[in-house]
């Protein structure tokens, strides 16, 4: 997305996607370059449920131009006279929710908690979707699991043969326990 989705001359605020075709592929200009359209956002949620337009309504002087943080917000219910936009460079200082316009509306719990692509694809679907937070492969479940399996097998006396090794192996995983399992999960 532009740093100015709303430059002057063009005041509707929407997400440049990429055209797709009947065929599900990417258009092509005469330039070569992909078409590009621009699709406005969903509506957001009061806290009772009921849609809000993020949007100016058909017959309004600003008919579908953006509305801005301060007026969704004043819709929602906040006082924002006093409020700035934004925190210079976006960097809010960490306790601080309600710095900012921006922080705020950010904060709010329909804006926070938005279901991406692919979660409403595969639910249409019939499967869950679980985001896992990002960490050291070393930390993760299955290398916990191996570890505790590894520590086990040390403790059965040396082989060289094969089915010795593979039953000691099968022993060892099947050694780490469900709760031990759970906790390397957490």
């Amino acid at each position: 997305m532009s740093i100015k989705p709303t430059a002057e001359g063009k005041p509707t605020f929407g997400v440049e996607v990429n055209v797709i075709g009947d065929d599900g592929k990417p258009v092509y200009g005469p330039n070569g370059k992909v078409l590009k359209q621009k699709i406005c956002m969903a509506d957001a949620k009061f806290s009772d449920g009921s849609p809000q337009s993020l949007y100016f309504p058909a017959g309004h002087p600003q008919e579908g131009v953006f509305k801005g943080t301060a007026i969704l917000l004043q819709e929602r219910g906040f006082d924002v006279t006093d409020l700035r936009t934004q925190c210079p460079h976006f960097k809010c200082k960490p306790p601080m929710l309600d710095c900012c316009c921006c922080r705020l509306l950010y904060n709010q719990p329909d804006f926070c908690d938005v279901e991406s692509m692919l979660e409403t694809h595969c639910k249409a679907r019939g499967f869950q979707v679980l985001f896992l937070p990002k960490f050291h492969c070393e930390l993760n479940l299955i290398e916990q699991c191996w570890g505790y399996a590894k520590r086990e097998y040390r403790k059965f006396p040396a082989s060289s043969l094969e089915a010795d090794l593979e039953r000691n192996v099968v022993n060892a995983l099947d050694m780490v326990p469900l709760v031990c399992m759970r906790r390397f999960f957490m």
